[in-house]
């Protein structure tokens, strides 16, 4: 048996210690040997969880980098800002690297990370969970089974559930597109799928619609205050409650209470202070400076002419993504969060119009529909040299996702199609 793939975890936050228990669960796979974070309280409470050696703990990947390689592969957990500056000393430094998305804010950066990987020869997954979700890959098998043909035509919508959009993306650190446009923030798993449905064929034409219209203050409703829990008359009432949504139904903590993080074991009342004064996700979500859409659709010419659309809607009642593929023989039809899909076929017999098949997955709902764990242990079988799953592709399906974001924001802000260059 080959031994465990050694990794140095850099950025020891959610995500990061999250793809990095595995090694916890499987030690036979990984075994998490350094870590690289500039917050003391994350680097030692990862030090204890994975027994890491005091010399090998360091504030940054620079730092890291500096060092002769003491492992096979970094598992990169930064904000988003920080991935291309730290994945590009790790990579030059030997490291293989599973990078969480989104890879970057822009199109200058992911240009310089896709050169870098190529002249380094290095091996750079991206954190595209999704890919390994049972629905996703299910339907991928079925098409490169050639069930429905020739595909043509997708579309695929992700609703963002009203919690989930005040949390991250209108109280939370994804609120300004300074730090991501909220296509890249939210739906680079749905733009990626695109990609790797369509795997080797280039998308070379964007266009976009969106707006922010629903979270401004125009739109805050009469006795609307500035934070939940000081001077709002309707907090009671509304949805986006702080009370509600992060002290009674206790949602989205990590995000939350990031602000008191440095009290060991904070209590109630230590929270409720926190939402009255200066959490910012006290605050009233009609009235912050957020700047992201809060809708957006998307149009995708590929260069073989098969269409794709993309629409994400927040503040939704019930979340979830829906997909529909259509090709020359059949078409796709589900809902993730349901764990099936429907599969359909012309049928011009005698009473008939089309035959249906239904198709249900037994998914364990771990994060992101059972995805995380089975990239990072396909990210241990890419670092040993050995057979990738079908959800592993070229870094150039990763990279046209990402590309598809930011001609999409560009498109929508100029009110033009804009093409995507040829990079293969």
């Amino acid at each position: 048996m080959s031994p465990p793939v050694t990794a140095v975890i850099v950025g020891a936050g959610h995500r990061g210690v999250g793809y990095s228990r595995l090694s916890l669960n499987k030690p036979e796979l990984l075994d998490i040997v350094g870590v690289a974070d500039p917050d003391p309280i994350r680097r030692h409470k990862a030090a204890e969880m994975f027994d890491i050696p005091e010399a090998n703990q360091y504030e940054t990947a620079q730092e890291l980098a500096q060092f002769p390689r003491f492992a096979d592969a970094a598992i990169n957990g930064t904000m988003d800002l920080d991935h291309v500056p730290t994945t590009l000393p790790l990579l030059e430094a030997g490291y293989d690297v599973l990078l969480e998305k989104p890879i970057c804010p822009n199109r200058e950066q992911l240009l310089e990370l896709l050169n870098t990987v190529r002249r380094t020869g290095r091996k750079l997954m991206i954190g595209h969970v999704l890919r390994y979700a049972p629905f996703y890959r299910a339907i991928k098998e079925r098409l490169l089974s050639g069930e429905i043909g020739d595909v043509y035509a997708i579309h695929t919508t992700e609703a963002v559930s009203y919690h989930h959009m005040a949390a991250a993306f209108i109280r939370g650190r994804w609120s300004h597109r300074s730090t991501n446009p909220m296509l890249l923030a939210k739906c680079c798993h749905d733009l990626d799928l695109i990609a790797w449905y369509k795997s080797g064929v280039r998308p070379e034409r964007v266009a976009s619609m969106g707006a922010r219209t629903v979270f401004t203050e125009e739109n805050a409703p009469d006795g609307a205050g500035t934070r939940c829990l000081v001077d709002c008359a309707i907090e009671p009432e509304c949805p986006y409650s702080a009370r509600k949504n992060y002290l009674e139904q206790g949602r989205w903590p990590t995000y939350a209470w990031e602000s008191i993080e440095h009290i060991a074991e904070p209590t109630d009342e230590d929270r409720e202070r926190s939402l009255r004064e200066d959490n910012p996700f006290g605050r009233c979500v009609y009235r912050t400076d957020g700047d992201v859409m809060d809708h957006q659709s998307v149009m995708i010419r590929f260069e073989d002419g098969t269409t794709a659309t993309h629409d994400m809607v927040t503040g939704t009642a019930k979340p979830g993504r829906d997909i529909h593929i259509w090709g020359t023989g059949g078409e796709i039809e589900g809902f993730m969060e349901d764990g099936a899909f429907v599969m359909r076929h012309p049928d011009a017999r005698a009473g008939h119009e089309y035959s249906e098949e239904q198709v249900d997955l037994s998914v364990s709902m771990d994060m992101h529909g059972g995805g995380d764990m089975r990239l990072v242990e396909d990210f241990v079988r890419v670092v040993r040299g050995e057979e990738p799953s079908i959800s592993s592709t070229d870094i150039l399906d990763s990279v046209y996702g990402h590309l598809i974001a930011f001609a999409a924001d560009d498109a929508m802000l100029g009110g033009r199609v804009v093409e995507i260059e040829e990079l293969g």
